[in-house]
């Protein structure tokens, strides 16, 4: 299991749309809406690093209203 945050910054105007598509995402396991550069912290959970990669790329960063992501991978101490 891989375990990742990603960082979402929101087209404005499209917040409401896009933050219940990226709710509804396969992989999507919490959402947080933030204050600062970033609008929405997402926990994102996938089988491998390559599953991850698709929940990102042909999902969450596909949704019209997303303007920027950056994806922090989880890793133990």
């Amino acid at each position: 299991m891989v375990t990742g945050l990603v960082l979402i910054r929101l087209a404005t105007g499209r917040e409401k749309l896009t933050l219940k598509q990226i709710k509804e995402t396969k992989g999507v396991a919490h959402v947080s809406a933030v204050y600062g550069r970033w609008d929405l912290v997402v926990d994102i959970e996938a089988e491998d690093l390559p599953s991850m990669t698709n929940i990102l790329v042909e999902n969450i960063r596909a949704y019209p209203g997303v303007s920027a992501t950056e994806t922090l991978v989880t890793t133990a101490i």
